[in-house]
């Protein structure tokens, strides 16, 4: 990491999230209205959210932390809940777009209405996404959330994950999330 990014996210992350929002905050927005916002309104990603919003429409809550619990529990020995979604050919899509990215992006995963993981380019920790703010923000607000600055210990990195609602005629049916290597986007801008 270059001096000077890594003193301006030590700074950061000393001085609190305030620090850190108002530090990074233009560039994600600028990431997520130039490029990611494209994406949420990609067909592929409609389709994949409104045929998995037909399936999960009648799952009550037990029922969705069940998975989320067989979700947490295939991270660890694999299984059929996490081989489905990540051979989706919207989870294929969606590596390629983190491919693309050349090390800009850590992540990206699709979640349905209910906050539940629809594809992804890598594994998340949970199955529900729709008890955290990344799912929470976009689907009250229809507005774009940006999360903390955190370190990634696997990728050995500072990033910010910018979530943003997949609309379809005005409404919301899901979200769009992307990690984003903050050392990448510093480097850019």
């Amino acid at each position: 990491m270059r001096p000077a990014v890594a003193l301006s996210l030590a700074l950061c992350l000393c001085a609190g999230a305030a620090a850190a929002e108002s530090e990074f905050d233009d560039a994600l927005t600028v990431l997520a209205d130039s490029t990611i916002r494209g994406w949420a309104a990609k067909p592929e990603v409609l389709s994949a959210i409104r045929a998995q919003n037909a399936k999960t429409s009648t799952l009550n809550e037990d029922e969705i932390l069940a998975l989320d619990r067989q979700w947490r529990h295939e991270t660890v020995s694999g299984g059929p809940l996490i081989d489905a979604v990540l051979s989706s050919p919207l989870s294929r899509n969606l590596s390629e777009l983190k491919s693309a990215g050349r090390g800009r992006f850590t992540e990206i995963f699709v979640t349905d209405i209910r906050g539940l993981n629809v594809a992804q380019s890598d594994v998340t920790s949970d199955y529900w996404q729709g008890d955290e703010a990344k799912w929470q923000v976009p689907h009250d607000t229809l507005g774009i959330h940006i999360g903390d600055v955190e370190f990634d210990e696997s990728a050995q990195s500072y990033q910010s994950q910018i979530s943003l609602p997949v609309l379809e005629h005005g409404e919301f049916i899901g979200a769009l999330t992307v990690g984003v290597d903050l050392e990448q986007l510093a480097a850019a801008y």
